[in-house]
């Protein structure tokens, strides 16, 4: 009788102890709060979902575009900001604000052309200089000379060409016009680059979400967006000629190509990899790194520290499906020194 009652206080003992423990980490969960790109949306959902169910902490994410990802955290109205152009980009950082390369993957220009018959095996292609002229609003039609030259043997249809932009600051904005004002003296002029800039005509859309929506309805659109997007909406991506003369579509081994040019991070970590040179065979002409935006000064410092560290770490695996290439090995550790500074 004496063995069974010890029995029972020892369970009771332990279903307490269970009770606390459980009460315990309920009390001590916490939550991040961030905001910015629509480019990295997808795969900081994964790394939120994952470090969630690993440490009960909660992460909540509104994607609302780079540049007010960057006007938030500066403000202080967020946790983290993100966005896929460098801070250099934008005006009145605080000095305390640091930058952490966190993902890597491009911005794809789709279209969508009814009636469009390629060869079969490859994808429509442009040069920097054609997309340019495009966007500058000197190409109006799909079966200009410009374009049917460089798709010998494709059946373009004559359909209008309709440009689709960003009507949000944006990083693929960023990307998408620092590739183009590389490539083209007159763009670069007429229009320049940053995640905000003066299209001459175009059809204004919010978020990659609403670029990919407004292209899947529109006969003769084209439009950039990142290449997660275009895999879930089943997407076409145009090939880009790069330096080295070669058309070629976003894919992992592509993007990996462009960053494969990066040996060394500057010491604010900013990594350009768009428009790689000609060295880089196989690259991708438009592929970005995206940053993670945040005070080194954290009032979470040891939570984003661990949200980070996750998302450098284990969260990369998430990254293949998504066409989210691995971070560099020199860049990784770039990274991870710079989480290791907040404080």
């Amino acid at each position: 009788m004496r063995s069974k009652r010890l029995a029972s206080l020892a369970c009771a003992g332990l279903l307490a102890g269970c009770v606390f423990a459980i009460s315990a980490a309920a009390a001590s969960a916490a939550t991040l709060n961030g905001a910015g790109s629509t480019l990295v949306a997808p795969i900081e959902a994964e790394w939120a979902a994952s470090w969630s169910n690993a440490t009960g902490n909660t992460v909540n994410y509104a994607a609302v575009g780079s540049g007010s990802g960057e006007k938030d955290i500066a403000g202080g109205l967020v946790d983290f900001g993100a966005s896929d152009a460098p801070l250099s980009v934008y005006s009145g950082v605080p000095g305390n604000l640091v930058q952490i390369p966190w993902a890597l993957t491009a911005t794809g220009v789709s279209y969508h052309i009814n009636g469009l018959r390629l060869p079969r095996g490859t994808n429509l292609h442009l040069s920097g200089p054609v997309l340019a002229q495009i966007y500058l609003g000197q190409i109006t039609n799909w079966d200009s000379p410009a374009i049917k030259k460089l798709n010998k043997g494709a059946s373009i249809p004559s359909t209008p060409i309709t440009t689709f932009v960003r009507s949000d600051s944006s990083g693929d904005t960023y990307a998408f016009t620092r590739y183009l004002s590389d490539v083209s003296g007159p763009f670069n002029s007429q229009v320049g680059s940053s995640t905000t800039v003066s299209f001459p005509k175009g059809v204004g859309e919010k978020g990659n979400s609403g670029m990919a929506t407004a292209l899947a309805g529109a006969n003769g659109g084209i439009a950039y967006i990142a290449v997660s997007y275009l895999i879930a909406q089943h997407l076409p991506a145009l090939g880009i000629r790069n330096a080295a003369g070669r058309y070629v579509v976003p894919n992992l081994s592509a993007i990996e190509a462009a960053a494969s040019v990066v040996h060394h991070v500057p010491a604010g970590n900013q990594v350009t990899i768009v428009n790689p040179p000609k060295r880089a065979k196989s690259a991708y002409p438009i592929s970005t790194f995206t940053y993670a935006i945040v005070p080194t000064n954290a009032p979470q410092g040891d939570l984003l520290k661990s949200f980070f560290g996750y998302a450098i770490g284990a969260g990369q695996r998430f990254g293949p499906s998504l066409d989210f290439a691995p971070l560099p090995k020199v860049v990784l550790a770039a990274a991870r020194g710079t989480i290791n500074g907040i404080s």
